[in-house]
């Protein structure tokens, strides 16, 4: 009940200062739409841009993937060594 009166109070005062205030009103509203306006659009701007840059990279060739299987097959042996060393040193610490 309290929330509905404030808001009938608030209602009644803004139009009672939208009457008495009317050219300032209209003075702020004329000053603020068009920063409004640049803000909108440089964001506008940004967001296309960006999903521009998006599809660009969607349409980038894949690169070469032998290249990717010789790294992949270098890797899987030099792991595989290492656990062969690390296998030989369980064995050696457990002897002593």
């Amino acid at each position: 009940m309290k929330t509905l009166i404030g808001g009938a109070i608030g209602a009644v005062l803004g139009i009672i200062g939208l009457s008495v205030w009317w050219k300032p009103f209209l003075q702020l509203l004329a000053g603020a739409i068009p920063v409004m306006l640049l803000l909108g659009g440089g964001l506008a701007l940004y967001l296309g841009f960006d999903e521009l840059k998006d599809s660009w990279k969607k349409d980038e060739p894949v690169s070469d993937t032998a290249f990717q299987n010789d790294e992949a097959e270098k890797y899987k042996k030099e792991v595989e060594e290492l656990k062969k060393e690390i296998e030989t040193l369980k064995s050696e610490k457990s002897t002593k």
